[in-house]
C-alpha cells in the first residue's frame, strides 16, 4: 500500500498514564484533535444511568475558566467546530482546527473535560435539553428499538441499558453526581489524547504534560462482565411499519474471531449486493429498510438484524431472514466473501482520509491494544478471512439457538424467540 495508509502514529505517556498518540499527515492545513476517555455507560452503576452522556452536555455548559458562550465563541473564532460524544465504553470530546488552533484546541479539551464547573442552573437548563433528547428517541420507532434490543440481549446489566437513561433518572442528578463520576471514572490511565493531519507530536506532548500533567493515578473501577441472554420484547402498536430486531452473541473485539464475524454481518446484510438486501428486499419486496451489523464491545459482541416491513408481512419476513442466516454456514459462495472483504477494506482505507476517522482510529485501538496496528496489519485481519471459516462461523451463530428479539408496531403477526430460536437451531 502507498499513501496515507502508511504513516507511523507516535505514542508518548506521561508519568501519570495519560496517553498522547497523533499521525502527522503532509499536505493537510487542518487538524483533528480529542480526548477519549475510556468510561461510558457501561461504567453506570444503575443509580446513575445516564449520567455519562448527562456528564458529556455538561462538559460544553461552562468551566473555572470559561462560561458555555466563551466555549463556543473562542472555538468558531477561529472557524473550528467542537463536539462530543458517548458511547457504551467510551466517551469522546473532539475538535477540528487549523494547525496554528491546535494549542486552543488542546487548550479548550482539557478544560472542559478536568474542570467543568457543574453549576446548577445550566444543570437544570441541559436536563430540560436531554429529556427532549429522550423523548424524540421513543417517538423514532428504528432509534427504540435498538435500546429494547440491547435490554433484552443484556438484562440487568450496565451493557444492557440505555446511553441516554432513563427520564425519571435524568431528573434526579446533580452537582455532585457528576463530580463523582468524574472522581471515579476520569483517570489518567482511561484518557487518551489523539490527533491527525497537521500536527507536531511534541508539541502535542507539551501542551498535554501541562494540561493533563496535574492529574493523580488512580485506580478506576472495572466494567461488570457481560451475559448475552435469550430474551423478548413486543409492543404492539398502530404504526405505519412494522420493525423487527434479532441479535445473536458475537465475538468481542478482543477474540481473534471477531474479523470472521464482521465479514459474516457484511456478506449477510452489510450492502445492496448483500444476502438479505438481495433476497428479501430485491426479490420478494417485503421491506424497504433491512441490514446486518456486528458490533464489538470488551468481552462480547452482537450479530444484529434490523427490517421494516407492513404488519401483514411481518411473519414471512422474519422467517426469510433466520433461514437466510442459517443458510449461509451451507452456501456462502468465495464471491460474496471476497466482496464483504473488499467493503471492509475500502471502508478502513477510504476513512484513513479523513484526519476526524484517524484520530478517532488511533484512540479506539489504543485503548483496545494498548498500542496503535499498522493499517496493513489490520488489512491482513480482513484478508486472511476465508469463505470457509464464514461458513464456519455462520453455523456456530445458528447453532446457539440463543437470541435476543424486539418487535414494535404491527407485529401481532411475527412469530415468537422461541419459534425463532428453534427454526435456527434445526
Amino acid at each position: 500500500m502507498s499513501g496515507p495508509s502508511e504513516i507511523t502514529p507516535r505514542l508518548t505517556v506521561l508519568p501519570n498514564g495519560v496517553r498522547i498518540v497523533s499521525e502527522a499527515m503532509p499536505g493537510l492545513a487542518s487538524a483533528a484533535v480529542g480526548v477519549w476517555v475510556d468510561a461510558g455507560a457501561r461504567h453506570e452503576a444503575e443509580a446513575e444511568n445516564g449520567i455519562a452522556h448527562f456528564l458529556e452536555h455538561m462538559a460544553f455548559k461552562g468551566t473555572a475558566r470559561r462560561t458555555a458562550l466563551q466555549i463556543a465563541e473562542q472555538i468558531e473564532d477561529v472557524g473550528g467546530h467542537i463536539n462530543a460524544w458517548t458511547s457504551r465504553e467510551m466517551t469522546a470530546y473532539y475538535a477540528r482546527v487549523l494547525a496554528a488552533d491546535v494549542p486552543l484546541a488542546v487548550d479548550l479539551l482539557a478544560d472542559i473535560v478536568l474542570h467543568s464547573s457543574f453549576d446548577p442552573r445550566e444543570i437544570e437548563v441541559e436536563r430540560g435539553v436531554i429529556l427532549q433528547e429522550i423523548g424524540q428517541s421513543l417517538d423514532t420507532p428504528d432509534d427504540v428499538i435498538f435500546d429494547w434490543l440491547q435490554e433484552v440481549s443484556y438484562p440487568d446489566q450496565p451493557l444492557g441499558r440505555s446511553i441516554l437513561g432513563a427520564a425519571e433518572r435524568v431528573r434526579g442528578y446533580g452537582r455532585g453526581d457528576f463530580e463523582g463520576f468524574v472522581a471515579r471514572h476520569y483517570c489518567s490511565s482511561r484518557i487518551i489524547l489523539a490527533a491527525a493531519g497537521a500536527v507536531d507530536h511534541d508539541a502535542l506532548v507539551a501542551q498535554a504534560a501541562e494540561a493533563f500533567g496535574g492529574l493523580v493515578p488512580a485506580q478506576a473501577p472495572a466494567m461488570a462482565p457481560a451475559r448475552f441472554a435469550a430474551g423478548e420484547r413486543r409492543v404492539v402498536k398502530r404504526l405505519e411499519q412494522a420493525h423487527f430486531a434479532l441479535a445473536l452473541e458475537a465475538p468481542g473485539y478482543r477474540d481473534p474471531e471477531v474479523h470472521t464475524a464482521h465479514v459474516f454481518a457484511t456478506a449477510l446484510g452489510g450492502g445492496m449486493s448483500s444476502r438479505l438486501f438481495q433476497k428479501l428486499r430485491e426479490e420478494r419486496g417485503l421491506c424497504y429498510t433491512i441490514f446486518a451489523q456486528g458490533a464489538a464491545y470488551a468481552d462480547t459482541g452482537t450479530l444484529t438484524i434490523y427490517a421494516g416491513t407492513g404488519g401483514a408481512e411481518i411473519g414471512q419476513l422474519v422467517h426469510l431472514t433466520v433461514d437466510e442466516l442459517r443458510r449461509a454456514a451451507e452456501d456462502m459462495s468465495e464471491a460474496e466473501v471476497a466482496r464483504a472483504r473488499a467493503q471492509m477494506k475500502a471502508g478502513l482505507l477510504m476513512g484513513l482520509e479523513s484526519p476526524s476517522a484517524r484520530a478517532e482510529r488511533l484512540a479506539r485501538l489504543l485503548s483496545i491494544w494498548g498500542r496503535v496496528p499498522a493499517v496493513a496489519e489490520q488489512v491482513a485481519q480482513i484478508e486472511a478471512v476465508t469463505a470457509g471459516a464464514v461458513r464456519d462461523h455462520a453455523g456456530a451463530m445458528a447453532a446457539q439457538g440463543r437470541a435476543a428479539l424486539a418487535l414494535y408496531g404491527p407485529v401481532a403477526r411475527a412469530p415468537g424467540l422461541g419459534t425463532l430460536s428453534a427454526r435456527l437451531a434445526a
